[in-house]
């Protein structure tokens, strides 16, 4: 299938001239991206960026409304010399076609026209989308007859469609484990530590993402929770707030709400290896498991009452509008005295009366190890942890700074199930409720016929 790079840019000011630099943030990019695609570039490493520098280029801006229409401004290229420094991506921009502005009667006729989905048109982002570019040439052909010939010349260049294939998407996957004894085994080959704690998580089918719910995506790309975050936390307080009255802390709602299903930008992880390979166990038996180890450096492991646990928890109070304004570029006192800014102490302050103004832009844009309170059950038995994302952020399969990832590859589930179940690690012990202990003895004791 072919791919194109749509650039999204909302500067007001960006396009009075042809740009030639383009700079982003790294969480935005990628965005609307679909996830096999996204999965097989997210590293940015040099294979991935000879791959995004090889596509036919987009550069656009928002839609914007203009005496009835709605119009963006398009300009047709490609990208060279990318570079990432670890929280922004930049590149710059040759243009080989300058379209200028396109005017839609209806947004669906502009998404039809680049193959996009309708809140990708209004957001600043970095996108890889399926599609022929010279489909969409052929398209703006229709709607600027001035710039036909020229379309014709550029589909005829040579070099102007990618000679290289997108990069396969590569695991670190360092055993294959068939048995409690063989998980074992691959595990003590893993060299420890006095700078790392080690944490896991179960996976029962191996293409599962290692992603927050709240930060799942459809197989196109787009969001499915995320720009309903605060409303989604708001609406579940609002409805039973009796349960979450005793919260000390927005974390602590978060945990909460996690435990009960609600889509949170918090991902279960666990100190106990054996409760992951119980987990990794789960679901079909022909479909192979996985345990991801997480090596995780002592200064990202925070405690619940955290001060940047604070700052990033809050983040689920801002709506959607607000959280396009951080921007991590801004030094600290800026930033705090930024509108987006105040509005973030305002919650924080919410749960930290003494709370300075001293909120790290780029701590927003992190993931940190969060040790949660042990206040029910559930995170007892499972020896619970969780990693807490930030703003705009996602964990590629190569870790993250402070944040190394290793995986185990699990089959032969029902033999290891048995094993677990020998050493007293089961539904029962795992989910400690009445309900599921009552299921797990409904199976250990059904007579079975003969």
């Amino acid at each position: 299938m072919e791919h194109f790079n749509y650039i999204s840019i909302g500067f007001a000011d960006f396009f009075k001239s042809i740009p030639t630099n383009i700079e982003m943030h790294r969480g935005r990019v990628f965005e609307y991206t679909p996830t096999d695609i996204e999965k097989s570039l997210e590293n940015l490493q040099s294979d991935a960026k000879s791959y995004l520098c090889s596509l036919p280029t987009f550069l656009c801006s928002e839609l914007d409304y203009e005496n009835g229409d709605n119009k963006i401004i398009v300009i047709y290229g490609k990208v060279s010399n990318i570079e990432f420094d670890g929280i922004k991506v930049t590149a710059q921009f040759n243009c080989l076609l300058n379209i200028g502005s396109l005017f839609f009667n209806d947004p669906a006729d502009l998404n039809n026209t680049f193959n996009t989905v309708r809140l990708q048109s209004y957001r600043t982002h970095w996108a890889v989308r399926n599609g022929d570019a010279f489909q969409v040439l052929d398209k703006i052909a229709i709607k600027r007859p001035d710039l036909r010939q020229r379309i014709i010349e550029l589909k005829f260049n040579p070099e102007a469609k990618p000679a290289i294939e997108p990069p396969t998407r590569s695991k670190n996957t360092i055993a294959t484990a068939e048995s409690v004894a063989k998980f074992l085994e691959a595990l003590f080959t893993q060299t420890s530590d006095n700078y790392t704690e080690v944490f896991f998580r179960g996976h029962e089918d191996e293409s599962y993402e290692m992603t927050p719910s709240l930060l799942r995506k459809r197989s196109n790309g787009s969001w499915i929770y995320m720009p309903n975050e605060d409303k989604l936390c708001k609406e579940l307080i609002i409805a039973h707030y009796d349960e979450f009255k005793d919260d000390q802390y927005c974390f602590d709602r978060l945990v909460r709400m996690q435990h009960y299903g609600l889509p949170t930008r918090l991902l279960d992880i666990s100190i106990n290896p054996l409760v992951a390979l119980f987990f990794a166990c789960l679901g079909k038996e022909e479909i192979d498991g996985e345990v991801v180890i997480f090596k995780i450096k002592k200064d990202k492991v925070k405690y619940f009452d955290s001060d940047t646990v604070s700052c990033i928890s809050n983040l689920s109070n801002l709506s959607i509008e607000q959280k396009d304004c951080i921007n991590q570029n801004l030094d600290i006192e800026l930033f705090n005295k930024s509108s987006v800014g105040q509005k973030l102490l305002h919650y924080i302050r919410s749960e930290k009366g003494f709370f300075e103004s001293r909120i790290i832009p780029t701590d927003l844009a992190s993931i940190v190890c969060v040790k949660a309170k042990r206040n029910n059950s559930r995170i007892k038995s499972q020896s619970g942890a969780f990693l807490l994302y930030g703003h705009e952020v996602a964990l590629p399969e190569s870790g993250t700074e402070g944040i190394e990832i290793r995986r185990i590859n699990i089959k032969n589930k029902k033999k290891i199930l048995e094993q677990l179940n020998s050493i007293n690690i089961n539904a029962t012990t795992v989910y400690p409720g009445m309900d599921e202990t009552s299921k797990n003895l409904r199976d250990a004791y059904a007579i079975h016929d003969l």
